[in-house]
């Protein structure tokens, strides 16, 4: 084991820490996934040596290979941006903790279920994105950076009609609002109620390709729902709000509840 062994696997270990961050924090992280998925299949042929499968994955591979560069010719792209833009140094030394005040709290929960019925009552339409495990960065792009402690006044403010950012979706990391007035991918799901409008379709939308929880306020009736897993349901008070946040942003100790479980079901929207 020499210095120039080590300088390697230094070297080795951040670039591949780095792809990895890389995918986490993009779309490519569902398509990754898909892949490795595929590489397993590929491996359980090899080991049973189905000749056949084997045949059809190899001559296939020579079109994959071009068939990801397409897939992910913008997440690539931007990688490429970015790291031709920031001091990459100054990223490998440096530490990123999230401390106890920046995670989802009740105190959040609180805020959000404010905001939601008092902009319902006023017939203020509202878009708000809870990110949990799937990385919302790609979303936060299309709209303004804002990083403001989540507060009802802060939300309501930002929803308020003819204000510069109430047009599009905020996205919500841990107790902070990262960004106003971005943009979400619509739903193509037919079978949606024709009576609802773009906000809930972009809920459900957004909710199809990540895990996340997005609360939809209606500037028609003013009725609050939530979307997520590519469901949107209607949550009639505040009390139902609070259990369902609490139930999916506060850990699996919460989701062993039954009762929000069955209200969730039957306010399911048809």
């Amino acid at each position: 084991m020499t210095v120039k062994n080590f300088i390697e696997i230094l070297i080795i270990s951040y670039v591949l820490y780095q792809i990895l961050v890389w995918f986490k924090n993009t779309k490519a992280w569902t398509l990754l996934k898909g892949i490795l998925f595929i590489l397993g299949f590929f491996l359980f042929a090899a080991v049973l040596q189905l000749d056949t499968i084997l045949w059809l994955l190899e001559k296939c591979s020579v079109i994959a290979v071009t068939a990801i560069l397409i897939i992910f010719q913008p997440e690539l792209r931007r990688a490429l941006e970015q790291l031709g833009s920031q001091d990459v140094f100054g990223r490998f030394f440096q530490t990123e903790t999230v401390t106890e005040d920046e995670e989802f709290s009740k105190k959040t929960i609180h805020e959000l279920v404010r905001a939601s019925f008092e902009m319902g009552k006023a017939r203020t339409g509202a878009l708000m994105v809870l990110e949990r495990e799937n990385s919302l960065m790609d979303i936060e792009r299309t709209g303004i950076a804002v990083d403001g402690i989540v507060t009802s006044q802060l939300l309501i403010n930002i929803f308020e009609h003819n204000t510069p950012l109430h047009d599009g979706a905020v996205v919500i990391r841990g107790n902070r609002v990262s960004a106003a007035t971005c943009y979400l991918p619509l739903s193509e799901n037919m079978t949606i109620n024709k009576a609802l409008g773009t906000r809930h379709r972009a809920a459900v939308g957004i909710s199809e390709s990540t895990d996340s929880v997005t609360i939809v306020v209606s500037e028609e009736t003013g009725r609050v729902s939530a979307a997520i897993g590519g469901s949107l349901r209607i949550l009639s008070s505040e009390e139902e709000l609070a259990n369902f946040l609490q139930i999916q942003m506060l850990g699996p100790e919460t989701r062993r509840t039954g009762r929000l479980r069955d209200i969730w079901k039957r306010k399911r929207i048809r």
